[in-house]
């Protein structure tokens, strides 16, 4: 399966392959993005959209033995060329999502497909968990990791109601390095500005308060993972279900059918 990387120059000029459900996803994140009246709450991701930062990745099912595959392929080549593509860069990743999944799925069973899909997908990393991150999720200074770099990882789903900032008709992933927030937070000025801006497009864009599991990188009280996936309420899972898997896989093993 040939995995491809997009911007948004490809895709509004319709160079994407013709399947309806890319057109259709790509679209409704485009008037996410782009809305003035209901204006989505991460302005990073506004800009990043706005100026062409951005990268888009289509996946087959989640819940499909090929998609951690896919993720791992498009991830990689987004984690090998990352730093030239913007300051608010991140990789969008729209999941193919079938009507039994989209129309009869719980918020919660999206949940435990996200962490699924996530365990899965480290076992395709050819590469070792950088030595400055944990690789506990209970530490405060846990990332999830693939392909060398440390990411943020947002899920939005088709079920999410309360949380229109977590609301997708698609399942979807956006993964932004760590260095792009590093980077973000090195001018102050601009930090400081724009996070009570966030938080009160936040208030305004979910009917429902902000999440108490959203706090900073770093502070002893936060840990990441709590925030990857938000759930439709206040409520968060008692412990990270991520399961790291450390089996490398190589190219040789790979070609005698095991890993």
């Amino acid at each position: 399966m040939q995995m491809m990387l997009y911007d948004k120059a490809n895709l509004e000029d319709h160079y994407v392959p013709k399947e309806d459900w890319k057109v259709a996803a790509y679209q409704a994140f485009a008037a996410k993005m782009t809305n003035r009246e209901d204006k989505f709450p991460c302005i990073p991701a506004t800009l990043g959209f706005a100026h062409n930062h951005l990268k888009y990745g289509f996946v087959p099912d989640p819940r499909s033995s090929e998609a951690p595959a896919a993720v791992s392929e498009l991830v990689r080549q987004f984690t090998d060329n990352s730093r030239q593509f913007g300051k608010y860069t991140s990789l969008i990743l729209f999941f193919h999502t079938p009507d039994d999944l989209r129309h009869h799925s719980s918020v919660e069973h999206y949940e435990s497909l996200f962490w699924d899909l996530l365990s899965r997908t480290s076992g395709e990393d050819t590469l070792d968990w950088p030595a400055h991150i944990p690789t506990e999720p209970s530490h405060h200074f846990w990332e999830y990791c693939l392909h060398g770099e440390s990411y943020f990882v947002y899920c939005a789903t088709p079920s999410h109601v309360n949380r229109q900032s977590r609301y997708f008709p698609y399942f979807m992933l956006a993964l932004t390095p760590r260095w792009v927030l590093v980077e973000f937070n090195k001018v102050p000025k601009q930090a400081e500005t724009m996070k009570p801006l966030i938080r009160q497009r936040l208030e305004a864009y979910d009917t429902i308060s902000s999440h108490p599991d959203l706090k900073l990188y770093g502070e002893m009280d936060n840990y990441e993972w709590k925030q990857y996936f938000l759930r439709d309420d206040h409520s968060s899972a008692p412990s990270c279900p991520f399961s790291r898997h450390t089996q490398k896989k190589s190219h040789a093993s790979e070609g005698q059918g095991t890993s």
